[in-house]
């Protein structure tokens, strides 16, 4: 049994553009399971296509009961193969990714097509299908609904990163991120707690003042 994903998204950038944050995508803000991305091999074909492998490796975020079936020593590291081919005269991109270590516990491949979007030239458009199989006997159909809702959850970052990069390289300022966001709303949750704080130590010091006051007035 294998859970199937289909999903198609849009980027609002070119082909071209898109092409080349493809190249430029790590590191960002929002792809920190990516720890690196080395190039294997890369040829172009004669009839000028770009043949390209690549080899990523990401952290490996098991589920805690999953955690328990395997020995402290397995790497908390997947290694994912990555081959992409490259039509400039067609203006397509397709890629196929695989992850080469942990396959007993679970397989996710994935093939993705970037072409230019039918209704708008200027957009580019992704179709994206996954697979995600598992042979671990007894866990499989967990351990492959656990796979397809972190693939989902890894494929709303990846359209992040893209529009994270593709804002850099057209000279314009990324939006922030959601931990940047954080991170500001909670330093000013700070200032003003301090700031009510300071407030509310100074007017007791002058209802304190005022009332030593008073009572030196009676004496």
């Amino acid at each position: 049994m294998v859970k199937y994903f289909l999903g198609q998204s849009v980027l609002r950038s070119s082909w071209d553009q898109v092409f080349a944050a493809f190249w430029q995508r790590y590191p960002n803000p929002y792809s920190k399971h990516v720890l690196t991305e080395d190039i294997v091999h890369r040829e172009v074909t004669p009839d000028q296509k770009l043949l390209s492998r690549r080899l990523l490796t990401k952290t490996n975020r098991m589920p805690r009961w999953a955690e328990r079936l395997f020995p402290a020593n397995v790497a908390h590291s997947v290694y994912i193969l990555e081959d992409s081919i490259v039509d400039p005269q067609n203006q397509t991109m397709t890629t196929f990714t695989w992850n080469i270590n942990h396959a007993r516990l679970m397989v996710v491949e994935e093939r993705c097509v970037y072409c230019v979007n039918s209704d708008n030239s200027g957009w580019t458009e992704i179709r994206r299908e996954a697979w995600v199989s598992s042979s671990l006997f007894g866990v499989s159909r967990a351990v492959q609904e656990f796979g397809l809702a972190r693939f989902k959850s890894n494929v709303t970052k990846t359209m992040k990163g893209f529009e994270y990069i593709l804002a850099k390289l057209q000279g314009e300022a990324p939006s922030k991120t959601l931990v940047e966001s954080a991170k500001e709303a909670k330093e000013k949750a700070k200032e003003t707690a301090l700031a009510a704080t300071e407030k509310a130590k100074d007017l007791a010091n002058k209802a304190a003042t005022k009332k030593q006051q008073q009572q030196q007035q009676f004496v």
